[in-house]
């Protein structure tokens, strides 16, 4: 018998009962927090988890069966011509226009795939943090010079990162390069501009279901949210002969679907969620009759869902315990006046502090950028704002519960204290200069 995890078990077991017997549960305080908990589990379901997560579930089942593991060793993994590799992680945020849980699955597909510890590292970390719309934002309602910091800083972060991670496990990467030397080159089996436009309609898909109200009520960019549903039910009809011709799955399921998505996109019109469910439910069971690639590819995509979605759960209940919720005005267990209080000014604590709480809280897509201007008019400095701008959207607690998970947890803690570190220099040193 393992007596030492018989040990640890038992220590589990003691802390949740000593939990449980002392929880202040009468306290005020307390209970609003448990409540902030579910307020934001609640939220985070109805705004996240079918527009941002399935896509990104399905885009990851994609990289792990249609895009030949080869390539991604060729372009991506520790041999490869660093400026390739890390060229082509830090540019991906301007592409992907996701948040920091919305990227796991797409890390976790390359990396699995793969893919070089330092340019996954620097993926998972410029996927959040180098969205053009949010670096457009910032500039327009936060200052063009934080905005200008925030893209410079986001994209030299995301390399010098992923940089340092490889170095410090160049060993295990090494290892890890000559067992994938010794996989046999596989042909693809479909033509690569097949595969290309496969990814291209799921990624243009997740973007447009997703596209945030801009600050100005006309110009392109509301022009584009104005009509965010019918573009995305365009790219939703494009998936009609991918089904069909490349995918080959059943012709006449696929039609049949396709009529009875559009006959419920009509009547719910003013619900545009509900076809979009509708849609995303008749393609779970097209490809679950179906054989081959079709059917390894829903597999895959449900084993990403049910490796992240419990951690997401249980990591944004503690963000909510813990932080309250972004679109609730009562507090978490940790009071919001005491951060308001503790990130003016430019010294180092205010930085590091910046830093932190950004590391922690959880950011949706574009919605740190009115969250930080809040902070701003509480008195925030600017050097604390960049800080918590560079670490904010890219980690969160529950993204690290998902990182853990992926890369194991001495390297999320590395990966995390790298980002608060280079964080907290960069907004003093901006903090300094402006």
């Amino acid at each position: 018998m393992n007596w030492k995890e018989q040990y640890k078990s038992l220590l589990w077991l003691l802390a949740g009962f000593l939990f449980a017997y002392f929880m202040p549960i009468s306290n005020t305080t307390f209970r609003n927090a448990i409540l902030e908990g579910f307020i934001l589990l609640k939220w985070y379901a109805q705004e996240h988890v079918l527009l941002c997560l399935v896509p990104a579930f399905f885009i990851a089942g994609i990289i792990s069966v249609f895009i030949n593991q080869n390539a991604v060793i060729k372009y991506l993994g520790f041999k490869a011509k660093k400026w390739i590799a890390y060229s082509v992680s830090s540019i991906s945020g301007t592409i992907l226009a996701v948040c920091s849980c919305t990227v796991l699955p797409l890390f976790a597909g390359i990396y699995k795939r793969g893919a070089g510890l330092g340019p996954a590292i620097t993926f998972l970390y410029s996927g959040p943090a180098i969205n053009i719309l949010a670096i457009i934002l910032t500039m327009r309602i936060l200052g063009i010079e934080l905005g200008i910091a925030r893209m410079i800083g986001a994209i030299i972060f995301s390399i010098i990162i992923g940089l340092i991670m490889s170095y410090i496990y160049r060993k295990e990467e090494e290892k890890k390069s000559e067992k994938q030397f010794n996989i046999q080159n596989v042909q693809e089996s479909k033509p690569l501009w097949q595969t290309a436009f496969h990814f291209f309609l799921f990624v243009a898909i997740l973007i447009f279901a997703n596209w945030g109200k801009p600050n100005m009520e006309s110009g392109f960019w509301f022009f584009i949210y104005s009509n965010k549903w019918l573009i995305t039910g365009i790219f939703g009809l494009l998936l009609i002969p991918l089904f069909i011709f490349i995918l080959k799955l059943n012709k006449i399921l696929v039609i049949a679907s396709a009529i009875l998505v559009i006959a419920i996109a009509i009547i719910f019109k003013e619900q545009p969620t509900i076809p979009f469910t509708s849609a995303v439910i008749l393609m779970i069971v097209i490809l679950s009759l179906s054989k081959g690639e079709p059917n390894e590819w829903l597999g895959n995509t449900f084993d990403y869902a049910k490796q992240i979605l419990p951690l997401l759960a249980v990591g944004i209940l503690i963000a909510g315990f813990l932080l309250g919720s972004p679109n609730n005005n009562d507090n978490g267990i940790i009071p919001k006046e005491w951060i308001y209080t503790l990130v003016g000014g430019n010294s180092l604590f205010s930085n590091f502090f910046a830093s932190i709480a950004g590391a922690f809280m959880y950011f949706a897509t574009l919605t740190e950028i009115p969250i930080l201007q809040g902070l701003i008019n509480n008195g925030m400095g600017k050097g604390p704002a960049l800080a918590l701008l560079l670490a904010g959207p890219p980690l969160s607690l529950p993204n690290m519960f998902v990182i853990k998970s992926v890369i194991g947890f001495q390297k999320t803690i590395i990966y995390v204290t790298l980002v608060i570190i280079m964080a907290t220099i960069t907004g003093l040193i901006y903090g300094y200069i402006f």
